[in-house]
């Protein structure tokens, strides 16, 4: 095949690739979302996908799904989203799987940041087989930023999630709770609750709107659902034992964080009442130290976290320069000085440089405009 045409080619099949990782997307944790495809004659033979973590690769997913479609993988080209990885976890090395596979040709769209994982395609190339790294790597990035920077830092990613007005409010009064958004916003927020490990809030929000924090998706979508664990910043425990989040049922837990003075017996009367406590060390400006409850999630394998406010949140988290992605639905109506701003105690100074938003997004959601993007995050 000419080089050209060799190029497309890989980049179609890498894409096809890319669709079957995205059938695991919040499902792999703390593993990566990782697709596979494999082709024989320019003719796709089987595809796979990680579903969970524990569960065989992508890579092995799809020599299964050839051998079962009775065809045979001698000299044919995988295309695969991660490095195969090169090392026994609790699964056996997918390089291992390759090699017996016969496979010539291994196309990989990003190198394993994982150094326990990593090599890979190394192995694969003294082993004989021809290896092309870096096919649509930025792509395959996207797929998994949250592995990413866990896999390097140990922390979780953070993504800020926030319903508001043209005037950036969060709320209609100071104090009081409301929808701002449409439905439409309502149900990919839902979406973005079942892919991601965690969902937190602080402690305002949680006694103003009483929230489930649960997923709730349409119809179609509800077959694999599952809630994200809850994570409560409450640095004196406001929050009550009957609280929704602690009475409904769900399979999810509720972590609350609280400082180190807080009351001993509202803590018995929380954990009592079904939530995990964790006591933390207050930061310089007297709240509770995000980076250390960052931290904890890491060490608990949780890989990303969706900061949905309230604004004393966001404020605390953009000053601590903590949050790595945006997503802000926006309404098209404004509310007025007595709303809500998107936060407080956030603030820069008149050389500081801004924080700015990257790879930025705009799209139509119902009636409501999204914007998304990247923030650096450079804790301080």
């Amino acid at each position: 095949m000419e080089p050209d045409r060799q190029d497309k080619y890989d980049s179609y099949c890498m894409r096809l690739a890319i669709q079957e990782a995205k059938k695991g997307q919040g499902r792999t944790s703390p593993n990566p979302c990782v697709g596979a495809v494999i082709v024989q004659n320019e003719q796709i033979i089987g595809k796979g996908y990680h579903r969970r973590a524990g569960t065989p690769h992508a890579e092995v997913n799809a020599l299964a799904d050839a051998v079962a479609k009775g065809n045979i993988c001698t000299g044919a080209t995988l295309y695969v989203t991660l490095e195969p990885c090169n090392h026994i976890g609790k699964t056996p090395p997918c390089t291992q799987a390759i090699l017996e596979a016969g496979l010539s040709r291994v196309v990989v769209g990003m190198a394993d940041p994982n150094p326990v994982a990593s090599g890979g395609a190394n192995f694969l190339r003294s082993h004989g087989i021809e290896v092309t790294l870096g096919i649509l790597e930025q792509e395959c990035q996207q797929l998994n930023y949250p592995f990413l920077k866990h896999s390097v830092t140990g922390l979780p990613w953070v993504v800020m999630k926030a319903g508001m007005s043209l005037d950036g409010k969060i709320s209609r009064q100071t104090g009081k709770g409301g929808p701002i958004t449409g439905p439409a916003s309502k149900q990919r927020v839902h979406i973005l609750r079942n892919e991601l490990d965690a969902i937190l809030i602080g402690s305002s929000t949680a006694l103003i709107d009483d929230p489930s924090l649960t997923t709730r998706l349409e119809q179609g979508n509800r077959k694999d659902r599952r809630d994200p664990l809850r994570v409560i910043l409450d640095s004196q425990l406001r929050l009550p034992p009957h609280a929704r989040m602690l009475t409904q049922q769900s399979a999810a837990a509720t972590w609350i964080f609280c400082a180190d003075n807080a009351s001993e017996q509202k803590q018995q009367e929380l954990e009592q009442a079904g939530a995990i406590l964790h006591r933390v060390e207050s930061d310089k400006d007297g709240g509770l130290d995000l980076l250390q409850i960052l931290h904890r999630l890491g060490q608990a394998d949780i890989t990303s976290v969706l900061v949905e406010g309230g604004a004393a949140v966001h404020g605390s988290f953009l000053k601590k320069k903590l949050v790595d992605q945006v997503y802000l639905f926006i309404s098209p109506y404004f509310i007025g000085e007595q709303g809500t701003s998107l936060f407080n105690g956030y603030s820069i100074g008149e050389k500081e440089t801004p924080l700015l938003l990257q790879e930025q997004t705009v799209e139509r959601v119902g009636q409501d405009i999204l914007i998304q993007g990247l923030l650096s995050s450079n804790p301080e």
